[in-house]
């Protein structure tokens, strides 16, 4: 190809300068819509183009799959482009189809297909089928090539399996969810079974990484890996053998990590072996015809409980660059220019973040002029708060021709805020999505408090009582399960005339018989109410009744603590139920549970409000941004109130909020919060009293008429 006029011509001085560096290291701290992957892309396009890099010798790290599909489409169509130029003088799009298609055909197998883009679990996973049988563990365990990758599910039941059949351990005391997630952290960290063993201080900590070592002399058994392994071990494989490291060394001479502030430390490992080639002296290393160059944002890193560490980006520069000041430093350059959101909304980020400490000074700066104020509405309750915004929804889109309801975004800390808003999106019958998440109703908790009330209001529903009969677990197992079941086939009555009926019982469920017993006694407490008490008292009952709530309480996790919240929430819908119908029954609220759920009607083609929590927004953007429920102890949450490491990590949720925004950002808090049926006083967040009040309209104090 001839010279490629206008290759970088449109990119900013900021963009411009990424993508012509070409040996040695460099960080590009990017700002929310700074255009990193135009810069990434571009990069890599140049590397090829002007450098005459071989594409195999590219290794380009994702965040996600969709965004290494992204990034090659990108690169394929500049590509195809520039060939449309020099071989017929016309833009790609105006040629004849055939011509088009055997552009990209011959784009993809010269410089896609070589090319090594996407996720570290991805790449990893094609370095070890290569070299995993040049591997072997401290316990001389090995693997061969055609291993295979198991699920979540896979490795839950083989820890199971280990803990409570291989070493008889108490699964309440070391609970598989637990342990699973223990050695998970382990392996994000580097250890193998015998460094995190010397590393416990106490007796279930020596357990743990017992079962650990057990869990990976299973994996081996059945020559598999989990999805730790596939970067774990690449990077053990490098510390043990040095001809397969520089093998990997020599072939990946351009290194690229987006979202770099997301890395933990075996990902960190893993980008220094493939860099240095193991050598830790800092200036014997050779950048002659290679490059370390990462992009990212300690502004909006969000992912501390995934193990992402984004200390890694504020040490990039000890680590691998020259050290010096911004100023006067050659290995970094900061995305400043935001071609996303407007003038008003960026001045509410950048006097937000500024109140963190760990973190690179930068400022967004605007290219796309004021626009439209900042609305903070303080709503009396979480209803109230609903209405505002559906009712703000509806007037937007009737006032805005060019809006659909695809430009609208909610944005909450915790999945349980999501059910006041979509009661009010289907009351409306504006079409919703919960994006990274379920529907309120569709969760799995809700299921089975669902299906808790449902075998009480109708003992015949068998799909329910097959749900919840061992849910939580109460000592009914499989063979006790279909041995019911078979009988109740056999006799050809409902399962629950079976379990219902203690003589029965005693003579199918044996030594389980009690648990059953025990199990349909709740149920038929709960029947004998069902007249006389509210749907509300009787689901709060039933809950705590059946062990549900003590069972999610004694797990202690963040993921329990959000069942927890939305249990709390489906009671809170039970009461405001009751207090808009005449109809208080519970039939009448499963019912209503059914069609707030029933949204098979919704094209996939339609355009749909988008819900979701701030941690799902990452990377989205949208012209419209709700973020509601701004109040002391929901952003902040709770748990980070004292800890002021973990608040600096809230405000940057909120800051990824405000910036997801392009053209108008509302946000809302209320001034009081329905916490299992009882209205409690909130605050107002102290997130809300860091942006200036001159950027922030308050005259949105106009209540709306409630919806009956």
């Amino acid at each position: 190809m001839s010279s490629m006029p206008d290759f970088v011509s449109h990119l900013n001085p900021s963009q411009r300068h990424a993508v012509e560096h070409f040996c040695g290291p460099l960080l590009v701290v990017a700002g929310a819509g700074s255009g990193k992957t135009r810069a990434l892309t571009y990069r890599i396009a140049n590397l090829i183009y002007q450098h005459k890099v071989n594409p195999e010798n590219i290794f380009a790290v994702t965040f996600t799959n969709k965004a290494a599909r992204e990034m090659k489409e990108r690169i394929e169509n500049i590509f195809a482009q520039e060939m449309a130029r020099q071989k017929f003088d016309r833009r790609l799009e105006l040629l004849e189809d055939y011509e088009q298609k055997q552009l990209r055909s011959k784009v993809y197998k010269n410089i896609i297909k070589p090319l090594w883009i996407g996720t570290f679990h991805s790449l990893c996973s094609r370095i070890l089928r290569y070299d995993i049988n040049k591997y072997q563990d401290e316990a001389g365990k090995t693997w061969k090539r055609n291993f295979t990758i198991f699920d979540e599910s896979d490795v839950q039941s083989l820890i199971k399996n280990i803990v409570t059949k291989k070493l008889n351990l108490d699964d309440k005391k070391f609970e598989p969810r637990k342990v699973r997630y223990s050695i998970s952290n382990a392996k994000n960290l580097g250890l193998t079974p015998q460094e995190f063993d010397r590393e416990q201080s106490n007796y279930k900590g020596r357990v743990i990484a017992e079962v650990y070592k057990e869990y990976q002399s299973a994996l081996a058994a059945n020559n598999a890996l989990d999805f730790d392994d596939l970067i774990l071990i690449p990077v053990r494989l490098f510390q043990q053998n040095e001809s397969v490291l520089g093998y990997w060394h020599n072939q990946f001479r351009h290194i690229l990590v987006d979202e770099y502030q997301d890395t933990n430390r075996i990902q960190y490992d893993l980008i220094r072996y493939l860099t240095t080639n193991g050598e830790n002296v800092k200036n014997h290393w050779n950048w002659e015809q290679r490059s370390v160059f990462v992009v990212g944002d300690a502004d909006q890193s969000i992912y501390s409980f995934r193990m992402a560490d984004f200390t890694i980006l504020l040490d990039f520069q000890s680590d691998f660059g020259d050290g010096l000041s911004d100023e006067d430093t050659r290995t970094m350059v900061k995305l400043e220019e935001n071609y996303r959101s407007r003038d008003n909304i960026l001045e509410v980020a950048n006097k937000l973040i500024g109140n963190n400490s760990q973190r690179i000074d930068k400022v967004l700066k605007p290219t796309r002029g004021i626009g439209d104020p900042i609305c903070c509405y303080k709503a009396d309750d979480d209803d109230d708060e609903s209405d505002f915004v559906i009712r703000k929804i509806l007037e937007l889109t009737r006032e805005n021709p060019e809006l659909n309801w695809g430009s609208f975004a909610i944005l909450y800390r915790t999945n349980a805020q999501s059910r006041s808003f979509e009661e009010s999106l289907i009351q409306s019958n504006i079409p919703y999505t919960i994006v990274g998440g379920f529907k309120f109703y569709d969760r799995k908790e809700i299921k089975d408090a669902l299906a808790y009330i449902k075998i009480i209001s109708n003992p015949a529903d068998t799909v329910s009582i097959l749900r919840v009969i061992n849910t939580p677990r109460r000592g009914i197992g499989k063979t006790t399960i279909n041995n019911l079941i078979g009988a109740s086939q056999e006799l050809g009555v409902p399962l629950w005339e079976i379990i219902s009926d203690e003589t029965s019982v005693a003579t199918i469920a044996g030594r389980a018989a009690k648990k059953v017993n025990q199990f349909s006694q709740i149920i038929k407490k709960y029947q004998e109410q069902i007249a006389t008490k509210s749907a509300a008292e009787i689901i709060q009952g039933i809950m705590e009744d059946s062990g549900y709530l003590d069972d999610l309480k004694s797990k202690g996790t963040d993921e329990a603590d959000d069942r927890l919240g939305n249990i709390a929430e489906l009671f809170n819908a039970v009461l405001k139920f009751q207090e808009d119908n005449e109809d208080k029954t519970l039939e009448g609220f499963l019912a209503n549970a059914s069609l707030a759920s029933d949204l098979d009607d919704l094209k996939e083609e339609d355009k749909k409000v988008s819900l979701m929590t701030l941690h799902s927004a990452k990377g989205l953007e949208f012209p419209i941004v709700f973020l509601v429920g701004l109040e002391q102890g929901l952003l902040p949450h709770f748990r980070s109130l004292n800890d002021p490491i973990a608040l600096e990590e809230e405000r940057r949720l909120c800051y990824v909020g405000i910036t997801r925004a392009r053209e108008r950002l509302f946000i809302t808090h209320a001034m009081e919060r329905f916490t299992w049926g009882n209205k409690e006083r909130k605050i107002p967040s102290q997130f809300l009293i860091e942006i200036p009040k001159d950027l922030v309209d308050n005259s949105f104090a106009v209540r709306f008429t409630r919806r009956r």
